[in-house]
């Protein structure tokens, strides 16, 4: 049988058919486009940046921002105002009737408050700088209860000065004043320059004159470096500049052997604690003076 096609004409179209394999460039092409990075670039970066562009875009408008700005405030508002969130009540403990009403007076805020709007250490500093307040302690407990925590100071004497009685504690530190020493008959009195720096010196001092507490009347400070112990009927004990308290003690063990401090005594001069000295009143120095002319004149006779 003859063949239907010709030899010729298949030849040629056998040659004229293209290569199926990719060019160089369409091959690298293709290779990039199923790189990782290229195909996360597709899924992620290019929605990403259209996204932020068009939201630049639309949040660069000043309306827009003020809207946005007061939705914020009015989200915030409405979660600080809430109930729990909410201060109603204020509770000062640990502090007299007097240093809580100044606390009270001190507070800056007015009640119901929210708790988002209160700075606590704000509340704390205005508390303490009352002068009777040695620290203070705020927080907000629950309930919305406001609680102040106050240690007071404590009352160490009383400084005599011209104006009348302040009420100091150990550190110098002035609470109150005192209308007269009946307020406060448990506090010793000091006077003199410079007694408000040296309290701490002059309660040990009161501490060793504890045999003498029914005539202590209170300590004088002289030149701003010791004290003078006054006493009743008019009696002093003159200490000296370093170590006033044996040199107080040494006194009150000499009292109570020989009865020094019942006698007509001035004054104990204990500056010298290697030479006490002793000062008669006016009235006994006559008397001794007279009995000893007595002695002489009898024994001249």
């Amino acid at each position: 049988m003859r063949s239907l096609i010709k030899r010729g004409t298949s030849s040629r179209q056998t040659g004229a058919k293209s290569d199926p394999a990719p060019s160089r460039w369409a091959y690298r092409m293709q290779r990039v486009l199923l790189t990782p990075m290229y195909r996360r670039l597709l899924r992620f970066g290019i929605p990403f940046c259209l996204s932020f562009g068009i939201g630049t875009w639309y949040l660069s408008d000043p309306a827009v921002q003020q809207r946005l700005q007061l939705a914020i405030a009015d989200i915030r508002h409405q979660i600080q105002t809430r109930p729990e969130f909410m201060v109603k009540l204020m509770s000062v403990e640990g502090a007299s009737d007097r240093v809580a009403e100044e606390v009270r007076d001190s507070f800056a805020y007015t009640l119901p408050a929210s708790s988002f709007d209160m700075d606590l250490d704000a509340v704390r500093v205005a508390v303490e700088d009352i002068p009777a307040v040695a620290a203070a302690a705020v927080r907000v407990r629950q309930g919305g209860v406001l609680e102040i925590r106050i240690s007071e100071r404590e009352p160490a004497a009383l400084i005599r000065v011209p104006g009348g009685l302040i009420v100091m504690d150990a550190e110098g530190v002035a609470l109150d004043a005192a209308a007269h020493r009946g307020e406060r008959p448990d506090l010793p009195v000091l006077t003199g320059a410079g007694a408000d720096e040296a309290i701490p010196e002059a309660l040990a001092i009161r501490a060793a004159a504890a045999p003498l507490a029914g005539r202590l009347r209170g300590l004088v400070r002289m030149g701003e470096r010791r004290w003078d112990v006054v006493l009743d009927r008019d009696q002093r004990i003159m200490l000296p500049e370093d170590d006033p308290v044996r040199a107080l003690e040494r006194v009150i063990v000499l009292s109570e052997a020989q009865d020094m401090l019942e006698r007509d005594i001035a004054a104990v001069d204990m500056r010298l604690s290697d030479r006490p000295t002793l000062r008669m009143k006016e009235q006994a120095t006559s008397e001794w003076w007279r009995v000893r002319n007595e002695q002489a004149g009898t024994s001249a006779e």
